[in-house]
């Protein structure tokens, strides 16, 4: 049998803060702002993830009221969830996600977002699609107030 699930995240940029997305750190001089990393893509592929194995969402998972995830790597993020798919006998078949915000550009880093992504889900690189939009200067990802990525995952039964 075959699941799926979306996810979605949005977070504020501000200065003083680094630019994670899909992992690593992208060069540019606003970051998400945040109680973990900020990183918008991989809190909204956690949501996709547990959407596809009807566990809820990142909050309840994450709360952001609990101290332990203050500034925490969300990479952790998504190897908790894939270890819960896991013990559900769920095998992640696919990820595909869009990141949405008008700089920096983000497709000269995919490679490297795929690669920490991959190894964080146990997944293979070739599981993982990325996509980079800009919202054409509207709203306050148009302005480069906020990042926002959706996403959706892939998962059956074995």
């Amino acid at each position: 049998m075959t699941h799926s699930g979306i996810g979605y995240d949005l977070h504020r940029l501000v200065e003083g803060r680094k630019l994670m997305i899909g992992g690593i750190e992208v060069p540019f001089e606003k970051g998400s702002q945040g109680h973990s990393d900020g990183d918008v893509l991989s809190h909204a592929l956690c949501d996709a993830l547990l959407g596809a194995a009807s566990l809820g969402d990142i909050g309840t998972h994450f709360p952001d009221t609990d101290p332990k995830w203050k500034g925490a790597s969300s990479l952790l993020f998504l190897e908790h969830a894939a270890k819960l798919l896991a013990d559900r006998r769920l095998r992640i078949v696919h990820v595909d996600a869009i990141v949405i915000c008008e700089r920096p550009k983000l497709g000269p880093h995919f490679p490297a977002m795929r690669a920490a992504l991959a190894k964080a889900l146990g997944i293979t690189t070739d599981a993982i699609n990325l996509k980079a939009k800009t919202n054409e200067g509207m709203d306050a990802i148009g302005r480069g107030e906020a990042i926002a990525a959706h996403a959706i995952a892939t998962v059956r039964q074995h």
